[in-house]
């Protein structure tokens, strides 16, 4: 009685096989999170080992214990069905979400190298200060979200060089054009130190690392209807920005940080125009000739 039964079981081996693998899949893949245009990367959990080792011990679990077997399939596929649907509860719901934000801000650590990079830096520009550039790069930052979304490229004009401007002026137009905005909101900056510099060439290329929290979604500009992600929903963001600037160019000690109020060539009041010229001398202003330009900001792992 027992071997029939056992023969009828392991006719249903093949099938069984494959429920299990199926599940291991679903159930791998289950926690992956969402990765869509705003994350800085996935994560994923599980792994493959642990899947072929239970897969392998069900095997013979059916081919000695059909019963005992057949059972904690069943135990299974209700655990992964449930696992399913409160991962999917939680994946819409913002405070949850917010919860394991704030947690993955909590338990970040970014290295600072700042001292580190500023003492290279004062070793051939002796009026360069860690902090001021710090407080710079977090204003540059600040400026770009607020004029994204505003989508008026002239507040960025003064920070970026003409190449990185010009991208984000065809993406901006790209969303007037669209009748689309893309709000960043709520925006927290959690980290901003010094990364790294070196000397390149005929150039001077300073790297910032920047961690910030904010909302990001976006809506319909008519209808005021939210397009894409939630506006409930935090996003924790990692960045790294690029400034260049000539090399040779030293910190003028008599300017307030590094924010561009003036032309540097002429003095007069900086009013940028769309290629990066002062109005009144001609000057390129953004081309890293006399201080710091932005180059490359772009999100890290």
């Amino acid at each position: 009685m027992k071997r029939g039964f056992l023969r009828k079981a392991q006719r249903f081996l093949p099938f069984i096989l494959l429920i299990i693998s199926l599940l291991a899949c679903t159930f791998a893949f289950g926690d992956v999170g969402n990765q869509n245009r705003y994350s800085s990367g996935g994560s994923s959990s599980g792994g493959d080992g642990d899947w072929g080792v239970l897969i392998g011990y069900l095997l013979g679990l059916f081919i000695e214990h059909p019963i005992v077997g057949l059972i904690v399939l069943i135990i299974l596929v209700a655990y992964v069905l449930i696992h399913k649907k409160k991962a999917k509860n939680q994946a819409s719901d913002p405070s949850y979400i917010n919860r394991q934000v704030n947690n993955e801000v909590n338990t970040d650590v970014t290295p600072d190298y700042s001292p580190m990079v500023a003492a290279q830096i004062q070793a051939i520009d002796p009026a360069f200060s860690g902090d001021k550039f710090i407080g710079f790069a977090r204003e540059v930052f600040m400026t770009i979200q607020q004029a994204w979304t505003a989508k008026d490229w002239k507040p960025i004009r003064p920070f970026e060089s003409e190449t990185l401007f010009n991208m984000h002026k065809q993406q901006l137009d790209e969303y007037i054009r669209l009748g689309k905005t893309n709000v960043v909101e709520k925006i927290g900056i959690k980290h901003c130190s010094l990364h790294s510099f070196q000397q390149d060439g005929d150039k001077e290329v300073l790297v910032v690392w920047l961690n910030a929290v904010m909302r990001d979604y976006v809506i319909d500009d008519a209808t005021k209807k939210v397009l894409e992600s939630d506006p409930n929903r935090d996003w924790y963001m990692r960045y790294e920005m690029v400034f260049n600037r000539k090399a040779g160019v030293k910190t003028d000690p008599g300017r307030k940080g590094n924010a561009i109020t003036n032309c540097p060539n002429c003095g007069a009041p900086t009013e940028i125009t769309s290629s990066g010229q002062c109005p009144y001398c001609g000057s390129v202003v953004t081309n890293g000739e006399h201080d710091w330009v932005l180059t490359d900001i772009h999100s890290r792992s």
